[in-house]
């Protein structure tokens, strides 16, 4: 879906956002979601910041993070709680973040695969990189290949910082809604990747991003061409 500008975009997917989890809480279910940080993504969560959801029904995941504690200025949760979580009524135990500090992170990723074991994420959020990154899979990576375990440890990411824990493809092909947040004209090669059904999820990680019911790239105009 193409969007004149960011503030479309973001427009559209908070509407869209509410119509699904309010559908969930209808069904009786708490909704199981995955933030992304990213320009697009933190604009996303402060729009729903405002929106009429039920928080306390809500349970939240992080499609990655990196390998520093909560209040250091590149924690993806730390970034999500400031502009949004801290600002809507959801319960500390409905916070699934990896609690990551700086030292080693086997102990933290065994726990969080352990904590996403069955998957059955009801709306992941992505963001995406000009390559084609996504959450902490680039190209090339063990990390976009793996194919078995739902998160990684990643110690040698091309974009720093380079220690990083992220969930892999097979835990974002486990969410039944895959959303792709892509704004900016660097991105537009990449963005052609995400749908194209041709490219290669190691060279275009982007390219794995599929969701069990619906996958939805949400691009503004300057990410959609000229390709």
């Amino acid at each position: 879906m193409s969007y004149r500008n960011l503030a479309e975009l973001l427009d559209d997917a908070t509407s869209r956002f509410v119509s699904v989890l309010s559908e969930i809480h209808a069904e009786g279910r708490t909704a199981r979601v995955v933030l992304t940080g990213g320009t697009a993504g933190i604009a996303l969560l402060e729009r729903l910041a405002a929106a009429p959801l039920d928080w306390t029904r809500i349970e939240v995941f992080f499609g990655d993070e990196r390998n520093v504690p909560v209040d250091h200025p590149d924690s993806n949760e730390g970034q999500a709680r400031a502009v949004l979580l801290s600002k809507v009524p959801i319960p500390e135990d409905n916070i699934h973040g990896y609690g990551l500090n700086g030292g080693p992170m086997d102990a933290a990723v065994e726990r969080y695969r352990q904590l996403v074991a069955d998957g059955g994420f009801d709306i992941h959020l992505l963001g995406m990189g000009g390559e084609g990154h996504i959450n902490s899979l680039f190209p090339h990576t063990a990390a976009v290949r793996e194919r078995e375990e739902m998160v990684v440890a990643v110690t040698d990411s091309p974009k720093p910082p380079a220690q990083r824990a992220t969930l892999t493809l097979p835990a974002v092909q486990s969410a039944d809604r895959v959303w792709l947040l892509v704004s900016g004209a660097e991105k537009a090669e990449a963005a052609s990747h995400a749908s194209d059904g041709v490219a290669a999820a190691e060279d275009w990680p982007v390219a794995g991003a599929v969701g069990q019911k619906e996958t939805i790239l949400f691009v503004t105009e300057d990410a959609a061409g000229p390709f």
